[in-house]
């Protein structure tokens, strides 16, 4: 039954994703890129928040830069450390979580995008960058790329969520709401009741993006949403049993109404996992183990207004993560009971 749920839907999107780089994807590859265009009619008016949708942890982190400043934020105690060169080399294998770009994960069917933002110690300007130990992107060349797709794929709704922001003042605050405002324009929606937010509602309007701001900056514009809209408890475990156990009392207290909610599937490595995995990294030490296990957790949830809604993970290329999360939407059916926005 789950191979025929696959074929149609790859017969039901035919796109082609473009070649990855990093050989996780070939160019004859059907992909996710207009999944939310391609679901059935049935499902236009439910909530977005009922809706199971894929995203990615550290979303940004498939590059850092290894020869930039350690982040702030990072203890004084791994600063000093990092002066030496090998340990930045070190720390890029535990920084970066991802293997795809924006774009690939987009393709992928990724939309939901978790971010952590920081101005730079000894800019002059007021840019900010992505942030995970080390430097990464411009945010502005990300939310670029980001913006590239949406236009490209005008059905297609993503979710970007600010919710760490490190050595940021009022200004590089102001600048940063600034650059998405000239980023996405008439793409974002403004904040309003989340179970009036379905596909059909963002369409006839030609919505695409949602901002999640977790700072009060966001009280002053109307793109902005709380960061309490978005709830994303975190398991801080390295144990897959414990991290389920999480995941599932989390879900059984998830408010009925009045937010989206985030399941976050990632391990997180405690200090004698990164010692004894140093040269290996968060993908060989942690992940790679563990990911099908977790996947296997994610192929029995149920979306809806009190299941699954969004779930992250490390690493979305190293199993069907994307299509597997996509598939739970099979599950649901309309909603006819909605007020609009």
């Amino acid at each position: 039954m789950l191979a025929f749920r696959k074929a149609r839907r790859k017969l039901r999107m035919g796109t082609i994703c473009s070649p990855n780089p990093s050989g996780t994807k070939t160019a004859l590859e059907v992909c996710n890129a207009d999944w939310m265009a391609s679901l059935p009619r049935r499902l236009h008016n439910v909530p977005l928040s009922n809706l199971a949708i894929p995203g990615s942890h550290d979303s940004f982190s498939y590059w850092v830069d290894e020869k930039s400043p350690v982040g702030p934020d990072q203890t004084p105690a791994i600063k000093r450390l990092a002066r030496i060169s090998l340990v930045k080399k070190l720390m890029k294998k535990w920084s970066v979580t991802q293997n795809l770009t924006f774009r690939e994960q987009l393709e992928a069917g990724i939309r939901y995008f978790d971010l952590r933002v920081s101005s730079k110690p000894g800019d002059a300007d007021q840019e900010i960058y992505f942030i995970h130990g080390l430097f990464g992107i411009k945010v502005w060349d990300g939310l670029m790329e980001i913006d590239s797709f949406l236009t490209q794929h005008p059905q297609e709704i993503i979710f970007l969520d600010f919710n760490h922001f490190y050595a940021m003042d009022e200004a590089h605050h102001k600048c940063l709401v600034l650059r998405i405002q000239e980023a996405f324009g008439s793409k974002l929606c403004p904040a309003c009741s989340v179970e009036s937010l379905t596909l059909q509602s963002m369409w006839e309007k030609k919505y695409q993006v949602l901002i999640f701001y977790h700072y009060p900056l966001y009280k002053h514009y109307s793109f902005l949403w709380p960061g309490k809209k978005i709830p994303a408890p975190w398991a801080n475990t390295t144990s897959v049993r414990k991290l389920i156990l999480f995941l599932e009392t989390t879900l059984s207290e998830r408010a009925p109404q009045g937010s989206f909610h985030v399941s976050q599937a990632i391990l997180t490595p405690r200090v004698k996992t990164i010692a004894r995995g140093l040269v290996g990294g968060l993908k060989n030490t942690l992940v790679h183990r563990n990911l099908p296990a977790i996947l296997d957790w994610v192929k029995i949830q149920k979306p809806g207004a009190m299941g699954v809604n969004i779930i992250t993970s490390d690493f979305v290329d190293l199993v069907d993560f994307a299509t597997t999360v996509i598939e739970l939407n099979d599950l649901l059916q309309e909603d006819r009971s909605l007020a609009k926005c």
